[in-house]
């Protein structure tokens, strides 16, 4: 069964998975829509696909699934019309910024009955995958602490900030899905820290580009997350997880695994620059997932469900932040 698609959005995010679907042998992008036009166009003649309005997109007959990578403030309105027209739904995260509208988007997906999945990569990641089939199979016994180190090459621009949400719903809301992923459980509590140390002009819209938190769950297993809009060194992505019989550690992918050793010292290369190389193969995972679940007839994941969970980790780390205090997870 061949999947057609529609791309919902012809951004950054939307020309990778409009790439991934290229080189997949089970599906295919047959239109995609973007609220500019010229990006529309260009991604559809990559794609050889058909450029349409969104509305119209949805309710083509030859769409069997739709990728929506749209801006977050849109996706409430885009699930919903994509739910009734009985079309797949992959989702980038977040769902939406409120808990509650998430809520009711997963209502109407499961009143129309359409599979759907929220878009965390990193789980597809072989390295992460690999961490997590070695702790389901006991390698390191009981987990007690994770660790989660995420910090960007550079603070995105100003106009993104002022919309994102902040960074604990922006970018940390991946590692509150990887922490759950690795935990094995429910973080029940919050404690979050930020300061602005990059750029003042963050601080300015209301947000931080330095942050800490720690989760804990009911049964007391802890995870510290780590993350900075800046790292001059690279994209950091690092994952350790402390057991009680051992540990596992997934270390930075750099951009050659060379190392020179002299009278200097040793050195390696920098880490990969950014998301879009460091994830690139994850990317080509997920996609794959979602049409092997929609053409097998089976649920795929990260569900719904997930993305409503960590949005509500990011949700009470935005108020120990701001309130200077440990905060309840109420998912």
């Amino acid at each position: 069964m061949m999947l057609n698609i529609g791309l919902l959005g012809c951004g950054r995010i939307g020309q990778v998975h409009g790439r991934t679907l290229k080189h997949l042998d089970a599906a295919q992008a047959v239109a995609v829509a973007d609220a500019v036009p010229a990006s529309a166009k260009a991604l559809a003649a990559d794609l050889g696909a058909r450029a349409l309005d969104a509305d119209a997109l949805i309710a083509s007959a030859d769409v069997d699934a739709v990728v929506i990578g749209t801006p977050t403030d849109t996706h409430f309105d885009l699930i919903h019309k994509a739910a009734a027209a009985g079309k797949a739904i992959f989702c980038e995260k977040p769902i939406d910024m409120s808990v509650e509208r998430i809520r009711q988007c997963l209502e109407a997906v499961d009143t129309a009955g359409v599979p759907f999945m929220t878009a965390f990569q990193r789980r597809f990641d072989p390295n992460f995958a690999n961490v997590k089939a070695r702790i389901d199979e006991g390698a390191i016994g009981d987990v007690e602490m994770l660790t989660i180190l995420s910090r960007d090459p550079a603070p995105p621009p100003l106009g993104y900030i002022k919309s994102s949400g902040g960074i604990f719903r922006d970018m940390m809301i991946h590692d509150f899905d990887m922490a759950r992923f690795l935990l094995g459980e429910e973080p029940v509590e919050v404690f979050a820290a930020g300061s602005c140390l990059v750029d003042p002009a963050i601080g300015e819209a209301g947000d931080v580009d330095t942050a800490m938190v720690t989760l804990r769950t009911a049964s007391g297993k802890l995870c510290q997350i780590s993350n900075s809009r800046r790292a001059t060194y690279g994209y950091d992505q690092r994952v350790e997880v402390h057991g009680s019989a051992g540990l596992l550690r997934a270390d930075n992918h750099l951009e050659n695994q060379v190392e020179l050793a002299n009278a200097g010292g040793f050195a390696r290369a920098p880490a990969q620059h950014f998301f879009l190389e460091r994830y690139s193969e994850a990317y080509r995972l997920e996609m794959a997932h979602f049409v092997d679940s929609v053409t097998g007839g089976t649920a795929p994941r990260p569900t719904g469900e997930d993305g409503l969970r960590a949005q509500a980790i990011a949700d009470a780390a935005t108020r120990s932040w701001r309130e200077g205090s440990p905060q309840p997870v109420n998912a």
